[in-house]
């Protein structure tokens, strides 16, 4: 579908650069809404597996013994994006991974302190995404703040004198996806069975941490503005407050606006570098 035939709204946000993102990431997003699938199967999926969830979130806070199968829970998933998810929200997982890696190398090494292990999650394929954990995408976050430990703004770098030694601009000609004519399953959709996996197959303590790891978008943001002298990046974030935790309702949503959030601050810093690099 051109834009041509897309709505007057979803044209309008074509040309909609007031939000710092990449064209690829929006190009690819709009794709995915155009896919048939996100307006028939995925209101009732959504239902179903809302459902599902939040039964087996019960089951899981039960005094019983906790198991986890994050070997399971990883082959399943990179299987069923293989097969059945669609090429455009493949990309968009793979260039989450990247954004979110950036902005915490990023930080990790603007922070003033000696940077700890910098991430590694960057995949370039489906397979890759069975070593660069959905799992250890979560638990390094959280390392990565443990690490850093308390944050000095008087300490963080200038914003005048940045290290960008540990980012990797996305290159979209690195990311490999076949083309299946079985990849129908929207990003949404897509999700809402994998928020059903990742509850039943993490402890009950790992899928906490995992949903309410989100609100920490609000921290590193805060993070980001005191390195960049730059406070609206602080309002890009939507999930907030992570001393409050949540449970699985609306996680559809918070997932969704997360990956909305990387890629805006990541665009933005992406314009800096390159504005740095161009004086």
């Amino acid at each position: 579908m051109n834009n041509q035939q897309r709505s007057a709204y979803l044209q309008a946000l074509q040309y909609d650069n007031s939000f710092p993102i990449e064209q690829a990431a929006v190009d690819l997003w709009l794709k995915d809404l155009d896919n048939p699938f996100r307006w028939t199967a995925r209101p009732i999926l959504q239902f179903l597996f809302a459902i599902l969830l939040h039964l087996t979130w019960f089951f899981k806070r039960l005094p019983l013994p906790q198991f986890r199968a994050h070997g399971v829970l990883q082959w399943t998933i990179c299987w069923f994006c293989k097969h059945f998810v669609s090429y455009e929200a493949n990309l968009l997982i793979l260039r989450h991974y990247a954004t979110e890696s950036n902005l915490l190398n990023f930080l990790a090494t603007n922070s003033g302190k000696t940077p700890p292990e910098l991430l590694r999650l960057y995949p370039k394929t489906i397979a890759d995404m069975r070593e660069d954990s959905f799992v250890k995408h979560d638990q390094e976050l959280f390392r990565v703040f443990k690490a850093l430990g308390y944050w000095d703004k008087g300490n963080a770098t200038h914003a005048n004198s940045l290290n960008w030694q540990a980012w990797q601009p996305i290159d979209m000609q690195q990311f490999q996806v076949k083309k299946r004519w079985t990849q129908v399953v929207d990003f949404e959709s897509a999700h809402a069975l994998f928020m059903c996996l990742f509850c039943l197959l993490l402890t009950r303590e790992e899928y906490r941490d995992a949903i309410n790891g989100f609100n920490l978008d609000q921290s590193i943001a805060l993070r980001l503005s005191d390195i960049l002298a730059t406070p609206a990046l602080a309002e890009m974030a939507y999930n907030k407050f992570p001393l409050y935790l949540v449970g699985p309702w609306n996680l559809g949503q918070r997932f969704l606006m997360h990956g909305f959030f990387t890629e805006y601050l990541y665009a933005a810093l992406e314009t800096k570098r390159q504005s740095s690099e161009a004086v």
